[in-house]
């Protein structure tokens, strides 16, 4: 007899469904199509233990199993329980109702007992976009399902309790949860505070204007100046996720397997920080398998590069394309995938290989050689992508000492959300730009327009500096966010003043 049920593939962050066609045969033996890779072949001894485990014996016939589309690659164990249900319904075992209606993953162990599995959140999303009544899945991943409105979730603990639902025996309690509750609950709660850092006030500026135009930025300074303390913190001045990035974010997220079972939904921005020995493929995403890297996991977030230049530089260049284009495109022979990449880029670094250059009571011990190749390491077209760069210097015992409490992170982002109201207002007729550090250069040219003072001041800068075009760019956003702190309409010389001044990294001027 003929049965079909229905999976489903993750490809990117979304899903497509897959319908698993179960047939039997006089004979025997077992047939599996429909491009498996090596998990799902082997899906076949998971599968008959957790049958006979379960008090089930099938039939010595010949089964025939189709999964298509047959054109995309099935992957993983996830597939388990659907292919297990299609040959308990097909093989006569049970008399299954309604297999059709549903949405079906799990992976079996051998007692039947039902494993977690990942991209649960957009398989449900393309289920109730598909008109499925209901979604069987791991009970470890219900909650991250049950966000999507209008579609039955059902988390089980096993196959017996799948089948005496197919079969009338049983129900299965749905779970629910209420998604803008979930969302509002812990929009703001954050463990850490700008409160927390004494001084630094000019950093704390940079960060602001950082956060404000979501610009990328990059702090240098010694050993122990604070920098690694400053960039954690940026988190908690950057306006909260709206519920369309949660769901975005969470989506990355659950395709990864980075999912809290008991978290339903993403409601802080990621705060990404890898290792220095990451490759670029855990930087990017890819494999043979392509999955999201860390600059898709902070989308929506922040990226921390500690000591940036530890980073070999092929690894680095990478995230040259990313940077400007805020996606990433993984291309292999048969398929191309897209992950989103939205993130801010906040990197730190030592001024030299011992720390303590231009430091004011250490003595650097580098040569000016070693001091140059230790910088050559991050390439001109990278600084050129950071908007911001920032020297980050000791603080002294005065400022260690000093009582009195810091501006607190609740008060910055104020600033910061109004600045982006602003950005999102003048960006409302343009798709796919909220920010200023998103504008193209058309948009520049619209949106920043400077007078004559502020032209002879940038014209004195880039002859004296030696900015580059894009550079130049770099400037005229980061004045357009420092206007809109000021709840300025139009950049003014000191604005461009400001932005200037966060060039300090440049080749000719820095160190100077």
């Amino acid at each position: 007899m003929l049965v079909k049920t229905y999976g489903s593939a993750v490809q990117g962050i979304d899903a497509t469904t897959v319908t698993i066609e179960v047939n039997e045969f006089q004979g025997i033996n077992f047939h599996l199509v429909g491009l498996p890779d090596s998990a799902v072949k082997e899906s076949q001894q998971r599968i008959f233990s957790a049958i006979r485990t379960n008090g089930f014996k099938i039939p010595g016939k010949k089964i025939v199993i189709n999964m298509a589309p047959a054109d995309i690659r099935k992957e993983g164990s996830a597939y388990d329980l659907p292919l297990a249900m299609g040959v308990l319904a097909a093989t006569g075992c049970i008399q299954a109702n309604g297999l059709d209606k549903y949405v079906i993953m799990g992976e079996l162990s051998l007692d039947g007992g039902v494993q977690p599995i990942k991209g649960v959140l957009p398989i449900a999303i393309k289920a109730r976009k598909e008109g499925f009544k209901g979604f069987i899945l791991p009970e470890k991943n219900a909650r991250e399902a049950a966000v999507v409105n209008d579609l039955n979730v059902y988390g089980v603990q096993n196959l017996r309790e799948v089948i005496r639902f197919f079969t009338g025996e049983n129900t299965l309690e749905r779970t629910i949860v209420n998604t803008r509750d979930e969302f509002f609950a812990n929009l703001a709660n954050h463990e850490i505070d700008f409160s927390d850092v004494k001084g630094q006030e000019n950093v704390k500026r940079a960060l602001e204007i950082a956060a404000a135009g979501m610009h990328n930025v990059i702090m240098i300074g010694p050993p122990g100046a604070g920098k690694t303390m400053l960039a954690k913190r940026l988190p908690t001045i950057i306006p909260p996720l709206t519920l369309h990035e949660a769901l975005e974010t969470t989506k990355i997220h659950s395709v990864a397997g980075n999912m809290d079972p008991n978290t339903s939904l993403m409601t802080r921005r990621p705060f990404r920080t890898p290792h220095h020995t990451s490759s670029d493929v855990a930087l990017v995403g890819g494999g043979s398998y392509p999955q999201p890297g860390e600059i898709s996991l902070a989308h929506n977030g922040v990226l921390f590069l500690d000591e940036l230049p530890e980073f070999p530089r092929s690894v680095l260049e990478v995230m040259r394309q990313p940077l400007e284009d805020r996606v990433i495109t993984i291309s292999r022979a048969k398929f191309t995938v897209e992950y989103p990449a939205s993130f801010m880029l906040v990197a730190s670094m030592n001024p030299c290989p011992c720390g303590y250059y231009n430091h004011p009571d250490k003595e650097c011990v580098c040569t000016p050689g070693n001091i140059q190749r230790y910088m050559n390491k991050i390439s001109g077209p990278l600084l050129d992508r950071i908007d911001i760069h920032i020297e980050v210097v000791p603080v002294s015992y005065e400022e260690l000492s000093d009582i009195r409490q810091a501006e607190s992170s609740d008060k910055i982002r104020e600033r910061v959300i109004a600045s982006r109201e602003r950005q999102s207002h003048r960006f409302q007729n343009h798709d796919n730009i909220y920010s200023n550090a998103q504008m193209h250069s058309k948009m520049i040219r619209q949106h920043c327009e400077i007078d004559s003072a502020g032209k002879n001041l940038l014209k004195r800068a880039m002859e004296n500096v030696g900015l580059s075009a894009r550079a130049y760019d770099r400037i005229l956003k980061v004045a357009r966010t420092v206007a809109d702190l000021e709840d300025s309409d139009s950049i003014q010389a000191h604005h461009l003043a400001e932005a200037i001044n966060y060039r300090s990294l440049d080749r000719e001027n820095w160190g100077s």
